[in-house]
């Protein structure tokens, strides 16, 4: 690959790569046993943006399961509901939906507006159910999690970490596996709309079966991502990702790398959700705003290809020199040669004039002629020396 070409890819590569892109908390389990086969950062604080929706739900089965509600019971629309911003479903103030339905928008479309009125029907208003969610976080071990708000909607205080977020993950299935179908839907329908999941690996990745996906500026975008081959299911946590290509790619990895390695590594591995060491050190809670390729985040696909193209013409214009620098070089070193050649093969019959006037000094009495000065034979190695000079000064591009 040519210097020019390599430089450019280079600098491509940069204005490509996110300003301070750092890999997010990662865990890989198996669900039933919740062993770890692989595991980043896991106690690190993030925001579980629509993940939190997990726990939502969570919630929502147990007071159906109590009997405190019916999958029928109708889910009005309040004035706070409606002010809710996407994803939602956009009813307006007044407008019902069943329980049954409901759950499927929140899971599948990840609902903001439907989170809050099943919070508001549940628990009677979002802060009482809210009190719920972080009361259910305590008895499932969730001991670093704290919930502000049922759809995880911006909050600093609204945190959690990839091991806590797991518990949940497989307590959700553990405990109500008559709802396994919600989290596999890759679309649902809800009147004449037809929304589709953001879980891409539900279309994409063989076996996938869950579960859900999560996004805002601070957070990035993460995903607890599901998928069961042979009766094999496997689980992986991934926070905060900058796009959500890579989001599914990264969790599509670990997922494949899980089976591909799990009966050894099960063989092995006696390290599960609880035993499985802090993970040090804390770095609080981080945001990936300025990492994060989003328009909402400010980013600005313009700027982005303005600077590629300033890149690009960098390296064209150091291309450029590196050329002229080589052509100089190599005229030099011509320059340098001919006048030796012209030397080793000029005529015996040149006119001794010229050649008095060029080579021989005029002559003692008695004597012979003096020879020409040494310099004017080294002339062609000082040309040669000062065409290297400047190479090796060349600047890098």
């Amino acid at each position: 690959m040519g210097v020019g070409r390599l430089i450019v890819s280079m600098l491509t590569l940069l204005a490509l790569s996110p300003a301070a892109a750092v890999a997010g908390p990662t865990l890989l389990f198996e669900a039933g046993s919740g062993k770890v086969l692989y595991a980043e950062d896991q106690d690190h604080y993030w925001h579980p943006a629509s993940l939190t929706k997990i726990m939502t739900a969570y919630v929502a089965f147990e007071a159906i399961r109590e009997g405190r509600i019916t999958p029928e019971t109708k889910l009005v629309c309040s004035e706070t509901a409606s002010k809710e911003p996407p994803s939602k479903i956009g009813l307006p103030v007044g407008a019902e939906m069943t329980v049954a339905l409901g759950l499927k928008a929140l899971i599948v479309k990840s609902a903001n507006d439907v989170a809050v009125m099943l919070a508001e029907t549940i628990g009677g208003n979002v802060d009482g159910f809210v009190q719920k969610m972080n009361a259910t976080a305590r008895k499932l071990g969730m001991s670093r999690t704290h919930f502000v708000n049922p759809n995880g909607l911006p909050a600093p205080e609204q945190v959690t970490t990839a091991r806590d977020l797991a518990k949940l993950a497989r307590a959700v299935i553990r405990d109500y596996p008559e709802y396994a179908e919600l989290w596999a839907m890759p679309v649902v329908q809800i009147g004449k709309m037809k929304l589709a999941s953001h879980n891409s690996l539900l279309r994409t990745f063989e076996g996938a079966d869950g579960l859900k996906t999560g996004f805002i500026c601070d957070s990035g975008f993460n995903v607890v991502a599901s998928a069961t081959r042979d009766g094999t299911r496997l689980m992986a946590v991934v926070l905060g990702e900058p796009t959500p290509n890579e989001r599914a790619l990264r969790a599509a990895s670990l997922l494949e790398h899980g089976f591909q390695h799990y009966g050894w590594k099960n063989f092995f591995n006696t390290t599960d959700l609880d035993s499985l060491p802090m993970s040090i050190p804390d770095k609080g809670v981080m945001s990936v705003r300025q990492s994060v390729l989003s328009w909402d985040c400010g980013y600005r696909p313009q700027k982005a290809a303005a600077r590629i193209l300033t890149l690009k013409s960098r390296a064209a214009r150091a291309k450029q020199r590196q050329k002229a620098k080589q052509d100089g070089k190599q005229e030099a070193t011509a320059t340098g040669a001919a006048p030796a050649k012209a030397s080793a093969t000029a005529p015996s019959s040149a006119k001794p004039a010229a050649a008095s006037a060029a080579t021989v000094t005029k002559a003692k009495p008695g004597g012979s002629p003096t020879r020409p000065a040494a310099g004017n034979a080294a002339a062609p190695g000082k040309a040669k020396a000062a065409a290297a000079g400047p190479e090796q000064g060349v600047a890098k591009p």
